[in-house]
């Protein structure tokens, strides 16, 4: 029997039109009714999250930057925040600048980034929240930054750029990395993507999340995603699910596979699991 439930956003809980199937959220809706938690875990920053959070309506604390903070809805404050040294944020532009890849660095809020160069920097950005420009490299934020995210068109394959950053920075760090295409409003996109944040157990961290605050043990605890960046929660958690769509490498460490994210499989899926109310002793109703 579980007790909560860990949810990926782009290709996982929202469809390819960024959207929440009516059933879906009915279903989870339903289950959060119960006493049962529902908590998005995302690599999305806090204003990426933001609308999605908000279509959902159960405003818990959310997993964002890929588990390098804590987010609450709520009062719209991180409750968690990791910040990069001071050596990786430096080797990481030294690095873009080196390389020729363009860099956007993150903290609290804000997005800042040199202006695109071509039309496919352009489309890799402009969904981005929270964004604004800056005319040198020497002008991008350096201090308490939670993420780098490195975008190259140079790279066929985002392994072979995670590589080259890895033995680049050489200090503490977690990386995660991606084709820019896997997310259904990029299809298109020759870029690859390598983000750069502060050492953490990824999205992993809300396992430990919910253990510390709510005394939910890993074992109740299911895991719904579709990219790499969501293995740290399948390794993590009780049961890792897998969408129909997604990498080969989270389909390879899922243990049971669902529908794809333009159907109703999430709804299906909480619909066929037996779930159990939260018994949380540190809730202030149980004191």
């Amino acid at each position: 029997m579980y007790r909560a439930i860990l949810l990926d956003l782009d290709g996982t809980l929202v469809d390819d039109q960024g959207l929440i199937r009516p059933r879906t959220l009915a279903a989870l809706r339903a289950l959060d009714a119960r006493g049962v938690r529902v908590m998005v875990s995302t690599g999305r920053s806090e204003g990426g999250a933001r609308p999605v959070v908000a279509a959902l309506g159960i405003p818990h604390p959310a997993v964002v930057y890929n588990g390098a903070a804590i987010w609450c809805a709520e009062t719209d404050r991180l409750l968690e925040e990791r910040v990069l040294s001071n050596g990786a944020v430096q080797r990481s532009l030294a690095y873009a600048a080196a390389s020729d890849v363009l860099a956007v660095v993150m903290r609290g809020g804000e997005k800042v980034a040199l202006e695109p160069r071509n039309d496919e920097e352009r489309d890799a950005i402009w969904l981005m929240e929270d964004l604004r420009f800056v005319s040198t490299i020497d002008d991008l934020p350096r201090e308490y930054l939670t993420r780098v995210t490195l975008l190259s068109r140079q790279h066929a394959d985002s392994a072979v750029l995670y590589e080259e950053v890895e033995r680049a920075i050489e200090t503490p760090v977690y990386l995660t990395h991606f084709p820019l295409a896997v997310l259904a409003q990029h299809r298109l996109s020759p870029i690859q993507v390598v983000d750069v944040q502060p050492p953490c157990r990824g999205k992993g961290e809300a396992v430990r999340w919910l253990w510390e605050n709510h005394a939910i043990e890993a074992h109740e605890i299911v895991a719904v995603g579709d990219a790499t960046n969501d293995l740290p929660m399948f390794a993590a958690a009780g049961l890792a699910v897998a969408m129909q769509n997604a990498m080969p490498e989270a389909l390879a460490a899922a243990d049971r596979v669902i529908g794809s994210n333009n159907t109703d499989a999430i709804a299906e899926l909480v619909e066929s699991l037996e779930w159990i109310e939260s018994r949380d002793p540190r809730a202030p109703s149980a004191l």
